[in-house]
């Protein structure tokens, strides 16, 4: 996401500049990392759910499917995503729109 925001600056700027709030900028780069971590995640879960069966011998004391420790660790990884979103869209809502048009 910092990679992204990074590239984004020029763009972000002119948003900045044509009246866009800090809230909907941070808003914006908050929506598309949890949108990509969701995909992520969705994705994950599902080959996760396919391939159970072939790890049913290496579980002991929980089942394949616990559903517990499959949305315990969804829960984790949404969190873990949206708080590494969070720093550089921080960054990307504290731009002032001057120094981004400049930019490169």
């Amino acid at each position: 996401m910092a990679y992204s925001v990074a590239q984004r600056t020029h763009e972000i700027g002119i948003r900045m500049a044509l009246g866009a709030q800090r809230a909907h900028v941070l808003k914006m780069i908050l929506r598309q990392g949890v949108t990509l971590a969701a995909l992520g995640v969705g994705i994950g879960l599902a080959i996760s759910l396919a391939l159970c069966r072939l790890l049913a011998s290496l579980l002991f004391g929980i089942k394949a499917t616990d559903p517990v420790t499959f949305s315990l660790v969804a829960v984790v990884l949404i969190g873990v995503a949206t708080l590494a979103c969070y720093i550089p869209a921080r960054r990307a809502a504290k731009v002032d729109p001057m120094v981004a048009l400049r930019y490169e």
